[in-house]
């Protein structure tokens, strides 16, 4: 069981940490002052679960790695995050609807792991739950307030929709390494999880004057490792200078 288990909260780790490098990238470029501040407390907040969730996975691991291990010392095809959280920035319509589809999922999913039988996760998950319950209602605002906009700003949100709703039916998938800890009772079950993640994104379109498109086409892969072409590159900069200097302190 600790296999199973070690591969799901690697899932997780891995969602929260290239999502919150995404997020990291509006430091400084952000379209007001408010946000510059936002995006990247945003950030750290994933970056902190993400390292939680690594922390724990190398004592799962035994092996003496370390998160900075996970995080810096992996190649692509070893990171196990959905599509969803390494899309491209694009604009911030794109980030904010992006950043509101995920958090909308782990918000349930912190909360029912509040009583799951794994100690660990349940303190990880009492922190974290609170820090994702911000991100949706400041998320959710900026959807409203930009679907519900100028034409301008109606129609990058509308575009946002289009290209990114595709890539969060990944968010309910469930392989054998999840299904065990499902059985097991280490982790709640992500279809599960559903109902109130449709739930919640329903109540903000719905305000934004937004439609939810019918998913189609979803695009999936990466539970597998099988990235975009947007993956590499994020990589290679996140990673830069633990691969140019490696084992370097500061």
């Amino acid at each position: 069981m600790s296999e199973h288990l070690l591969n799901t909260v690697l899932q997780i780790a891995d969602d929260h940490l290239i999502l919150g490098h995404r997020v990291s990238e509006w430091c400084g470029h952000a379209p007001m002052l408010e946000e510059d501040l936002s995006m990247p407390n945003m950030a750290l907040d994933l970056i902190g679960q993400a390292r939680s969730l690594y922390t724990y996975v190398a004592q799962l691991e035994g092996k003496g790695r370390t998160e900075d291990d996970f995080a810096y010392l992996r190649g692509d095809r070893e990171y196990r995050n959905c599509l969803l959280v390494e899309r491209n920035n694009e604009d911030f319509a794109h980030t904010v609807l992006r950043q509101l589809y995920f958090a909308a999922f782990m918000k349930p999913f912190w909360e029912a792991m509040h009583t799951c039988s794994d100690e660990t996760l349940v303190n990880i998950s009492h922190k974290a739950v609170k820090e994702i319950a911000y991100h949706v209602r400041h998320c959710g605002e900026w959807v409203i307030r930009l679907g519900d906009g100028t034409a301008i700003s109606a129609e990058r949100m509308h575009d946002a929709v289009l290209a990114l709703h595709p890539y969060t039916a990944e968010l309910f998938e469930i392989d054998n390494n999840r299904q065990q800890c499902i059985n097991s009772g280490l982790f709640p079950d992500s279809q599960a999880l559903q109902p109130a993640w449709t739930s919640t994104i329903n109540q903000i379109f719905t305000q934004a004057k937004l439609a939810v498109p019918r998913d189609e086409y979803p695009q999936t892969g990466g539970r597998k490792g099988l990235h975009t072409e947007d993956f590499g590159i994020l990589l290679s900069q996140l990673q830069y200078m633990q691969r140019a200097y490696p084992g370097a302190s500061w």
